[in-house]
């Protein structure tokens, strides 16, 4: 089978939902491709397909209905849109054009007349500017749309205006009356749409600030040492393995490990975490955070779009491209909106027309119709509040994968935590190590070091620390070694068998452990993890290890049984351990002896309760469970696989960015569903009172550009929302 591929663009020419559809249909005829979606804010389409599909294939489809687009990369940044310029330039001649005939409209209400304001052939002229030449652009839109066999708002412009100004033109020239002109109209129209088209592009441009600000993190150049020489580089020069150096005040440009110098790091608007954090020969460090005070040399570990920086941007992107369930509806509604104001604009013409009302009075009925019927606000509606939301989950530290997530999240009614890494730092240290048959501490530790050596479970760290701290600097490697999974090790050397590991890994191993559970319960109750030492089917000693607990974690747990969710631990350790550590944070429900292969099925025992279930882990084994779960939370100080399947991932590690996504979550789901009551209350209102004839075009006009601007600045409140 053809590996699925992603390819994203950026589009230029999108005036409304409309749009939105009529390219997503293009591109989802292509053959290969099996979706297709496009963000009316970001100006971005991401297709997914499968097979060969060359990009100039797309591009063409996307041309064909009238649109610009251009392949980009995962690197690629956000830049103000052609449109922005265009459509300042042109608002102000439009004004200029349309305020003489304003300035006589308002002369006449006021009973004044002005012979050169008041002038049809001068109005005319002015009129026929802005109409066709201002006003191309929404001709050549609709003229597209009607092309490709759409519609689009551009299409309710032109019939709109078209029909005020011909109408104009009638009466002065065949029926020369010339105060029965609405040549002002069609005008203000056009100058009141372009000055809302401007302000919603000014707007939705606001809502990229938190996308802009990540970009914006990567340096252009870095400093690279090679022997004696510094060498100032182009950051796509770097190669792994290179040495930078980075000076007080710069930003790091790319992920490595420091081997020389100490620094305080501030990675605040990576992860949220607001204090600098001290790094030292060893320690790794992320591009884009900021070098406060001290010199460090960096190793380059990490380059280009498997940098944190970029993989965090790619997250927040495909958030903001790909769109919510919520949004179906919206944009079923905008697939038939246009020909069902065309219809009702239709129908209101011909209705006043039979009730012999003013022809004057159903052709400004009709006007009104067309123009103050938005769309614009429908497709609005959810992505921007998506963009705001997840770019302010980021600046937190928070990555948001996609919009579906955020209708998921509201709902969760239970909430279960790992133990290791997620309730607890995943930093174990040993604490006690118990002699059974005389062996001194040294020489226990020595055995343990061995069967822990090719271990890369936390336990096995803790061990070694405690091996290195007794002066075992060089730990031979074992003979033969094998990680036992949800058990513990099984090694060989020099002819010693050594068993490491807890109860259950003695029962398999035919060892006899039970005369010393009384001194493993204790240790257990205290929430230590206990791992029993026999060497040659003997068993020599006890050794327990704690895992200090977050100093959040307590108050995030209350925090969440404050909010009505009932909360679990799931653990591998035995019960006494797991209770232990669980009354510490206040968690009365608690699984515990789960082995890694039986989570995902504890999940879904709770999930078979009636409960919507929110899981938080960090490790490789926690993957299938954060996979089954309703939704799943990373801890990004973990594993990658872990971070690659959850729904979230929490930068910095941090239990109470968990709060924090919850609460964002909520206000962005609800500002969602604001912006799609204005939208379709302004329609179902509107609509109706223009078609009475309650409404002139120009307040008509000045509603509908004002409408999609009203659903993006209230998007934008996201940013000030206390979460």
């Amino acid at each position: 089978m053809d590996q699925e591929q992603v390819q994203n663009y950026e589009i230029e020419g999108m005036s409304c939902a409309a749009c939105v559809n009529r390219v997503e249909r293009a591109l989802e005829k292509i053959e290969g491709v099996e979706e297709a979606a496009v963000n009316l804010s970001t100006r971005r389409a991401s297709v997914r397909y499968r097979g060969e599909l060359s990009p100039a294939t797309i591009v063409e489809a996307i041309e064909k209905i009238g649109y610009e687009a251009y392949p980009i990369d995962d690197t690629a940044t956000l830049h103000e849109s052609k449109e922005l310029d265009s459509l300042y330039r042109t608002f102000w001649i439009s004004l200029f054009l349309s305020l003489p005939l304003m300035a006589n409209m308002i002369l006449m209400v006021t009973g004044i007349e002005s012979r050169v304001l008041g002038n049809f052939y001068f109005q005319a002229i002015l009129a026929t500017l802005v109409q066709f030449g201002i006003g191309y652009r929404f001709y050549r839109q609709a003229y597209l749309a009607v092309k490709s066999g759409g519609t689009n708002m551009d299409v309710l412009v032109v019939l709109g205006t078209t029909a005020a100004y011909f109408y104009s033109l009638y009466n002065g020239l065949a029926l020369h009356e010339w105060n029965h002109t609405y040549f002002e109209s069609s005008a203000t129209i056009i100058t009141l749409i372009l000055l809302g088209k401007y302000w919603e592009e000014k707007a939705k441009w606001r809502t990229t600030e938190s996308l802009r600000a990540l970009h914006s993190l990567q340096p252009a150049t870095a400093t690279v040492q090679e022997g004696s020489e510094l060498k100032e580089l182009d950051i796509r020069a770097l190669r792994l393995g290179d040495h930078v150096l980075v000076r007080p005040g710069e930003r790091i440009p790319v992920d490595g490990q420091v081997i020389e110098g100490v620094a305080s790091v501030d990675e605040s608007l990576l992860t949220g975490e607001s204090l600098p954090i001290a790094k030292r020969t060893g320690d790794f460090v992320v591009g884009g955070s900021m070098n406060q005070n001290g010199s460090i040399l960096v190793e380059v570990q990490r380059l280009g779009a498997d940098t944190m920086l970029s993989r965090i941007v790619k997250i927040v992107e495909d958030a903001q491209t790909h769109k919510a369930p919520i949004q179906r509806l919206a944009d079923q509604v905008a697939a038939v909106f246009v020909p069902a104001v065309l219809g009702v604009a239709l129908l209101t013409l011909v209705l006043h027309l039979l009730y012999q009302h003013p022809a004057d009075l159903a052709l400004r009925s009709m006007v009104a119709v067309l123009v103050i019927a938005c769309p614009c606000a429908l497709g609005l509606a959810t992505p921007t509040a998506i963009m705001v939301g997840t770019g302010r989950g980021a600046s937190q530290g928070i990555l948001i994968k996609n919009g579906e997530i955020l209708e998921r999240t509201h709902k969760v009614s239970a909430v279960i935590f790992d133990k290791t890494g997620t309730l607890t730092r995943g930093q174990p240290e040993l604490t006690d190590v118990l002699p059974l048959q005389g062996d001194s501490v040294r020489d226990i530790l020595f055995m343990a070091a061995i069967a822990e050596k090719r271990s890369e479970h936390p336990m096995s760290q803790a061990i070694m620390q405690a091996a290195a701290q007794q002066g075992l600097d060089t730990i031979p490697d074992p003979d033969h070694f094998e990680n036992i999974v949800g058990y513990g090790i099984t090694a060989q050397s020099h002819g010693k068998n050594i068993v490491l590991g807890n109860e259950a890994l003695m029962e398999r191993e035919g060892i006899a452990y039970k005369d010393q559970q009384t001194k493993s319960t204790a240790l257990q109750q205290a929430g230590k993890t206990v791992m029993f030492l026999a060497v040659n089917g003997e068993l020599i000693a006890l050794l327990a290890v704690s895992d200090p607990i977050k100093e959040e974690a307590a108050t995030v747990v209350d925090k969440l049984k404050n909010n009505g969710m009932q909360v679990y631990m799931l653990s591998g350790d035995r019960e006494q351990t797991a209770r232990a550590i669980a009354a510490q944070v206040g968690i009365e429900h608690v699984l515990a002896e789960i082995p890694p292969e039986r989570k995902a099925e504890e999940v879904r025992r709770i999930q078979q309760q009636g409960e919507t279930v929110l899981m938080v882990g960090d490790g490789v084994n926690d993957a299938p469970a954060l996979a089954v779960a309703d939704l799943g939370i990373a801890i990004g100080t973990g594993t990658d696989v872990a971070a690659e399947t959850a729904d979230m991932v929490l930068v910095s590690g941090d239990l109470r960015g968990i709060i924090t996504a919850l609460s964002l979550s909520k206000n962005t789901l609800r500002i969602i569903k604001q912006n799609l009551f204005w939208a379709f209350f302004y329609n179902i209102i509107g609509i109706p009172v223009a078609a009475m004839g309650f409404l002139s075009p120009i307040i008509a006009g000045a509603a509908m550009a004002f409408s999609s601007v009203c659903v993006v600045s209230n998007s934008l409140r996201l940013h000030r929302v206390p979460i």
